[in-house]
């Protein structure tokens, strides 16, 4: 097992330290100064927040986990059926792992590729994995695939099966998703030859009751709020900001209009935050737009999967039609 650290923890650093810290830096700074203040839901997932994501998904306001996996549960052999054994299983956002490690037993990876933006807990998650399937090579990357990305040499260029679970294609929009998937589909081909043998199975939310949704995001424990605004300790870090957790609140909800949950963390008076070179005043009310997660139909997302060069596709899906996983061929 290696684990190649493609992209370092983010932590503080000047703005005039190396390019790949000044575009962090850049990026950060730009979106708390909109007009409209934005962070990308990358920055939930400091070593903290990673550990809080998976508390979510314990939940039982949180039906996307259990969904996904009772789906998973009843037709993981068709699925291994219908995709084969032997792949470069290569998990987008691997977490702890755990989704992946399911699948192994039909599956039976030639090498697994695990990546997160989340290093340490990353390393962790994949040296236990390692001591349960020796047998089969492990490299795990720590890199941010929000932007453009390549996989290294270390990488099987044969049969490689994308595995994106948990609905997360939702954080993007329809343009954006669309670009991503296409950048999967490239990399389908591995040495850039053309011959694209590979795939992708990922996990979809659908459309259903605004009030389950509504839940799911905002939970009664409060363990997603406290998820959302763990960010802000992240931010600090990365910017050397000020913000004061206890001055903000979590806010979630299901915009009906553009099908897709938001959050939010709304000031709870007026504030100004801090940081070395900027500022930025929040009123009363004021938010910071935090993550989107759209939903979907199960023929919008299969038009998408052939916009982005797809094709072959199969899907499975739970009794009440609430998530879908679908499973397509680069085409």
């Amino acid at each position: 097992m290696s684990v190649l650290s493609l992209e370092e923890n983010t932590s503080l650093r000047p703005p005039d330290a190396e390019p790949r810290l000044r575009k962090v830096w850049q990026e950060l700074e730009e979106g708390l100064l909109s007009v409209s203040a934005h962070a990308s839901p990358k920055y939930f997932y400091d070593a903290v927040g990673s550990v809080l994501f998976e508390a979510i998904c314990e939940l039982p306001e949180y039906y996307p986990t259990r969904t996904e996996a009772e789906i998973f549960t009843r037709h993981l052999s068709e699925m291994a059926h219908v995709i084969g054994t032997g792949a470069t299983l290569i998990d987008m956002g691997a977490g702890n792992c755990a989704k992946a490690a399911r699948l192994f037993p039909q599956l039976h990876p030639e090498q697994y590729v695990p990546i997160d933006i989340s290093v340490d807990h990353l390393h962790e998650s994949v040296t236990r994995l390692q001591q349960r399937f020796p047998h089969i090579e492990m490299t795990a990357l720590g890199m941010d695939f929000s932007t453009q990305w390549h996989l290294p040499d270390e990488v099987r260029s044969e049969k490689r099966l994308f595995f994106y679970p948990g609905s997360s294609i939702g954080n993007f929009d329809q343009e954006h998703a669309l670009g991503f998937l296409r950048q999967l589909r490239a990399a389908c081909e591995g040495d850039g030859d053309g011959n694209a043998d590979g795939g992708i199975l990922i996990g979809v939310d659908l459309i259903k009751d605004s009030a389950l949704l509504d839940a799911a995001y905002d939970d009664a424990l409060g363990v997603t709020a406290a998820f959302n605004l763990n960010m802000l300790r992240h931010i600090n870090r990365v910017l050397g900001s000020d913000f004061d957790v206890r001055q903000w609140q979590h806010l979630a909800f299901f915009n009906t209009k553009l099908a897709r949950i938001e959050m939010h963390l709304q000031a709870r008076s007026d504030l100004t935050v801090h940081w070395p070179g900027a500022e930025r005043r929040f009123a009363k009310g004021e938010r910071i737009h935090t993550e989107n997660s759209y939903k979907y139909t199960v023929p919008r997302f299969l038009h998408l999967l052939e916009q982005a060069g797809f094709g072959r596709t199969r899907y499975w899906s739970d009794p009440s039609n609430w998530f879908a996983v679908i499973y397509a061929q680069a085409i």
